[in-house]
């Protein structure tokens, strides 16, 4: 079906008369979003739109005019339009809107740049409005953006922060007086040792203009202390840490009510629910959804999990995940527009927290964080056995200078005796590890994952050993080789996939010398390979097999099978211990150099300082 073109933003839209006819195609489709968003759930959730004949049936059109609804189109950069569900007589009796606020945003990007330079996009051109006597909910999960955009809107972007993009007041690029817009904090600044009565009298007196009489300012504070519900607490201390006062909800309250005495007509609200209990949120909620409509006023408000009693409350819903745009549109039509692309919200389920676990399913990494976590671990409590080993190097050394033994006959015994209790650090805790997350089932894939961890806490003692040939020290010697680890951790693709570390250094040759690439590897192929995983809803197959998975996604090397990772493996176990060997021997030959170099330094000193030149 064809979409026309929304016209560009309209501050003021006749009431009477809607944008849209009936006999548009927009005005046909009623409450139906077709926005761009479709395409960006898709994406974010690892699969195009659905499209054609596998495309899930559309909301049934409804007409706006037989229905009693008032169209209104908010913003050109979207092919869709928001639905106002009370007509237009009531909506007039509701909200005051002379000198009410249109804001609107349009492709916001914002950017954060660091002391060298380096940026980094938080906002991908971010789109939407907010109209007066409604409030607009910002969702999204955690380091989405949800503040940063707030923040944008209000004109409160850090000094590393960068933002381009269309900020209109109604329709017009323009900046808001002072007392015309207000921001809640999350954080309730109060002074503890005032009463209520005390902190909004006082806020009334130094807020509200000179041309308002004291009993003017009185008055606007009394009817705002009654709009919040604070009027039980007037008398009571805000209190703090040491001492007992208000509730919570009601040091929230008390915080809008400092904010909305100057009765703003733009307010921004930042997780206004934030620590409160349910019944708190909704009663913080109700009392700014009502001040909207009574006052006129147009509400921004970051919401992090909603109540589905308070986000019932909600006129408009922008979803973010990404710092990018899934859904903006009327939050009573949220859930349709994730019915039809192919996420139904379940029955008895608060649907914010529903739209939130969809947004944010990231493909299942649990597999792979928890073979990383459990490889890591193990490998570093090996480093934990280095300084009993500089010890011993102390003796070897002694003993090595009487000819008890050579640097062979150490290095053998010592691997000999070190491997019982480097296999029962692998098997132990690495038992737990693997059946309570609930790995592959079968012996064979145990043991491979046991044999892996074996060779990587005998990778880690021999690269001790070599540490401590080099740094005699066992402090320095610690952290010498927890910083190698570190270092090879980072560069064996799992915090960054191969194709996106740099070529010189990190990849060439970190990348091919960390012994934790092959163990890794190694781990996905016995974990993954034989599996058939459900794939997301709506895309041609049903299902997507695990070396899929691992090849595309952590892109592993599939030319050779887990085996080979592990001879590998083992092959740099020989190696280290014979690079071990081979300092040693350097070492033997290079100490006697140096000393009597040493020796020689000292001697001509000596012998300057016994005939010392005579001055001319």
């Amino acid at each position: 079906m064809a979409t026309s073109r929304l016209p560009r933003w309209a501050p003021t839209p006749s009431p009477s008369r809607p944008l849209w006819g009936p006999s548009s195609p927009a005005a046909a489709s009623g409450s139906r979003l077709l926005s761009p968003f479709r395409a960006m759930l898709g994406a974010l959730l690892g699969h195009a739109a659905p499209t054609g004949e596998a495309q899930p049936p559309a909301p049934p059109a409804v007409d706006a005019e037989a229905a009693g609804v008032g169209v209104r189109a908010i913003h050109a950069g979207f092919d869709g339009i928001i639905v106002d569900h009370r007509d237009d007589d009531s909506r007039r009796k509701d909200i005051r809107r002379d000198g009410g606020v249109f804001i609107t945003w349009e492709d916001v990007w914002v950017t954060a740049v660091d002391g060298r330079g380096k940026t980094a996009t938080i906002l991908h051109g971010i789109s939407g409005s907010a109209r007066p006597g409604e409030v607009l909910a910002i969702m999204g999960p955690s380091g989405c953006g949800k503040t940063t955009l707030l923040d944008t809107l209000a004109g409160r972007l850090d000094t590393n922060l960068r933002s381009k993009g269309d900020i209109l007041i109604n329709g017009r690029q323009q900046k808001l007086a002072f007392g015309t817009s207000a921001y809640v904090t999350q954080e309730n600044v109060l002074m503890a040792t005032l009463t209520v009565r005390e902190a909004i009298y006082y806020s009334a007196q130094i807020q509200l203009p000179d041309t308002m009489t004291v009993a003017e300012k009185l008055a606007r504070a009394d009817d705002t202390i009654q709009e919040m519900g604070l009027t039980t607490a007037l008398d009571t201390r805000i209190g703090g840490r040491e001492t007992k006062g208000i509730s919570g909800g009601q040091r929230k309250r008390l915080t809008i009510c400092l904010e909305i005495l100057t009765r703003p007509r733009l307010l921004f609200l930042d997780e206004p629910t934030s620590g409160l209990d349910s019944a708190a949120s909704y009663h913080v909620m109700s009392r700014i959804t009502g001040l909207a409509a009574r006052e006129g006023m147009t509400i921004v408000a970051v919401v992090h999990q909603p109540l589905s009693e308070v986000f019932e409350l909600f006129h408009g819903l922008c979803l973010l995940a990404s710092g990018q745009t899934i859904y903006f549109g009327p939050a009573a039509n949220a859930a349709e527009f994730f019915t039809s692309n192919g996420y139904p919200c379940p029955p008895m389920r608060n649907p914010s927290d529903h739209f939130l676990r969809t947004i944010n399913r990231d493909f299942e990494l649990s597999r792979s964080s928890m073979l990383m976590f459990t490889g890591g671990l193990l490998t570093l409590m090996a480093i934990g056995g280095f300084p009993s080993f500089v010890e011993e190097m102390k003796i070897f050394r002694r003993e090595r200078l009487n000819g008890h033994y050579g640097v062979s006959a150490f290095v053998i015994s010592n691997w000999l005796s070190a491997t019982p209790y480097l296999v029962l650090i692998a098997v132990l805790p690495g038992a737990v590890a693997y059946y309570l997350s609930g790995l592959k089932r079968g012996v064979d894939h145990f043991m491979y994952f046991t044999l892996v961890l074996c060779a990587c806490t005998m990778l880690v003692e021999g690269l001790m050993m070599i540490v401590a040939a080099i740094v005699p020290d066992f402090l320095m010697g610690i952290i010498t080789g927890a910083g190698i680890q570190g270092i090879m951790m980072l560069n064996c693709g799992f915090f960054q996939i191969p194709s996106k570390l740099p070529k010189i250094v990190w990849k060439y040759p970190m990348f091919y010398i960390s012994f934790h690439k092959y163990a890794l590897q190694g781990f996905y192929k016995n974990e993954f390979l034989g599996l058939v995983l459900e794939n997301n809803p709506g895309v041609g197959d049903k299902t997507i097999t695990g070396e899929q998975v691992i090849s595309k996604l952590f892109e592993t090397e599939m030319g050779h099978s887990k085996w080979v990772d592990f001879a590998v493996l083992c092959g740099m176990i020989v190696a280290y211990r014979l690079l071990f060997v081979m300092i040693i021997k350097v070492v033997d030959v290079l100490k006697p150099m140096f000393k009597g170099e040493t020796f020689r330094c000292h001697a001509q000193c000596i012998c300057g300082m016994q005939n010392p030149c005579t001055p001319l």
